[in-house]
């Protein structure tokens, strides 16, 4: 099973959260950033893991697959 690149923006908008602070979000400026960002967070918010279309914060779901990731992350980058 291969990731899609819609799959791989999600997972790195994901990977950008801050888990140590919930109460900190994330602001995808719509005229800034690149077309597969804005999508990818317009996805995660179809699905219920984020708060708004443009970022926001997570929600329960969200911050569960957030620390997946950033778990997967952590044991992929490790030596």
């Amino acid at each position: 099973m291969s990731l899609t690149p819609e799959e791989i923006d999600e997972i790195n908008l994901l990977a950008q959260f801050n888990l140590a602070n919930t109460h900190e979000g994330l602001k995808i400026h719509q005229q800034q950033a690149a077309t597969n960002v804005v999508a990818a967070a317009e996805r995660l918010f179809s699905r219920g893991l984020i708060t708004m279309d443009d970022g926001g914060y997570l929600t329960g779901s969200g911050l569960e697959a957030a620390e997946h990731a950033q778990s997967l992350l952590t044991v992929l980058r490790s030596q």
